[in-house]
């Protein structure tokens, strides 16, 4: 039997500043979804609608795992750990698994796809959580860590097979913070960096030949002959022509004549850009500045260490797709088409981002033992 006011005492408990944050990034996006996709020539009504059902969808997953403690899920981390990979592998069956991007990461589902390393983010942090929690305090020496490294291999492995090199980083920045955070040693983070730079031109050698084309252009980002460089060139444009205060919504040119490619995922931060300017961007930089703060803050309040790892794993997951997507769109960072979280147009990313959001208020709301 439900008690209601020990239930009332756990919703109490959610950060609803963070939660307030969230609604406000994604009615946001929804604004620049619609102008993204206003030259459509079915207009934007498809898209927003699309995005709409997801984040209802994505909700009734918050709900479903706040249902559960965050421990009780721990427990099953090893069969998160099998369904994981299997979700990884499976999209490798070329009868099972559909391209799109250069990346056979999609699966096929009638006239659903969806990416399941999207799912695997979440799976993935609460099984990893699990096996650093027990090596808390002993990072210190190759021998301690390498379980850890090998214990994440397979993940990694099946994302370079793919081949889905953005969201390799991402799990790697997952596994990074969780390390940082159960006192990894200074002195093999180093150690980690010169490894990295050293075996950087092997990592080049058997990269895809679109992540090359990539590579090239981010180190000749004026140069208009290299294919990978058309998109940030027009980002480029876009966000410059924008000024301070931008051209207004539905009247940024590069948006609208359809010179910004994939305008309303990769480079929807260029829309930002272009019609909203410098005070737009702004907004936005603001806004996930707040929201991964508030994760921060859960993190350090969290009852346990597993929920401290598990908040760490989703705030670096979040942090770095927004680094990396807004720093692909001036030129600062390779183009790898990681979304921008709760904005870009796309059900499996929005999905997953709103999942990893149930996983963080899920610690949140049970930072003090409540008595049922």
């Amino acid at each position: 039997m439900i008690n209601y006011k020990s239930t009332i005492k756990l919703i109490k408990e959610l950060d609803w500043k963070l939660i307030i944050t969230v609604l406000v990034i994604f009615s946001f996006g929804l604004m620049i979804l619609s102008s993204a996709t206003h030259a459509n020539e079915t207009g934007s009504f498809r898209q927003i609608y699309k995005q709409v059902i997801a984040f209802i969808l994505g909700v009734g997953m918050i709900i479903a795992i706040l249902l559960f403690d965050y421990n009780f899920l721990g427990k099953y981390y090893k069969a998160f750990y099998i369904v994981s990979l299997v979700l990884l592998a499976i999209v490798l069956v070329p009868v099972i698994g559909a391209e799109r991007g250069g990346a056979r990461s999609w699966l096929s589902l009638g006239p659903l796809d969806f990416q399941t390393s999207e799912l695997v983010k979440l799976t993935f942090i609460l099984s990893y959580a699990k096996i650093v929690e027990s090596k808390r305090g002993k990072l210190n020496n190759i021998k301690e860590i390498l379980p850890l490294l090998i214990y994440a291999a397979p993940f990694l492995g099946l994302l370079f097979a793919q081949p889905d090199l953005g969201t390799a980083i991402v799990f790697s920045c997952i596994i990074v913070g969780m390390l940082f955070t159960a006192g990894l040693d200074l002195k093999l983070i180093k150690r980690g960096i010169i490894i990295l730079l050293v075996s950087m031109p092997l990592m080049y050698m058997v990269m895809a030949s679109h992540q090359k084309e990539r590579i090239e252009a981010f180190l000749s980002p004026e140069d208009p002959t290299l294919k990978g460089n058309y998109q940030v060139i027009q980002s480029m444009i876009a966000i410059g022509s924008g000024g301070f205060t931008g051209k207004g919504l539905y009247n940024g040119s590069q948006n609208q004549e359809g010179f910004l490619p994939v305008q309303e995922s990769d480079f929807i931060f260029a829309v930002i850009g272009e019609e909203l300017g410098v005070l737009g961007m702004a907004l936005v930089i603001g806004l996930y500045t707040f929201f991964l703060i508030r994760m921060l803050s859960i993190a350090r309040e969290a009852k346990d260490f597993y929920g401290t790892l598990i908040v760490v794993g989703v705030m670096s997951m979040f942090a770095y797709q927004v680094i990396q997507n807004i720093g692909m769109t001036v030129a600062l960072i390779p183009v790898t088409g990681v979304t921008l979280p709760f904005i870009s147009y796309g059900g499996s990313s929005l999905l997953t981002s709103l999942a990893n959001l149930g996983l963080v208020l899920n610690v949140c709301m049970r930072k003090k033992k409540i008595n049922f």
